[in-house]
């Protein structure tokens, strides 16, 4: 099992993990930048860093799977 996380981290940083790499760093950065935005609505209304922070990791870690859902593997 370890053997197998080696390997897969390895392929993702020599950028042969995802057939179109470019398009996974895209979705990452639109999940990041979603949650970020969430994160500081909240705090700006009112909410407390600590709630802000789970309620946007929340809803930005169950986007992960509908931005990912369209990645191919090579």
């Amino acid at each position: 099992m370890l053997e197998m996380v080696k390997s897969s981290i390895v392929l993702f940083f020599r950028g042969k993990l995802f057939a179109d790499p470019a398009k996974v760093y895209r979705q990452t950065a639109t999940g990041a930048l979603a949650t970020a935005v969430i994160l500081f609505g909240l705090t700006k209304l009112g909410l407390p860093i600590i709630a802000s922070a789970a309620i946007a990791g929340l809803i930005g870690g169950a986007a992960q799977p509908y931005l990912f859902k369209d990645l191919r593997y090579r």
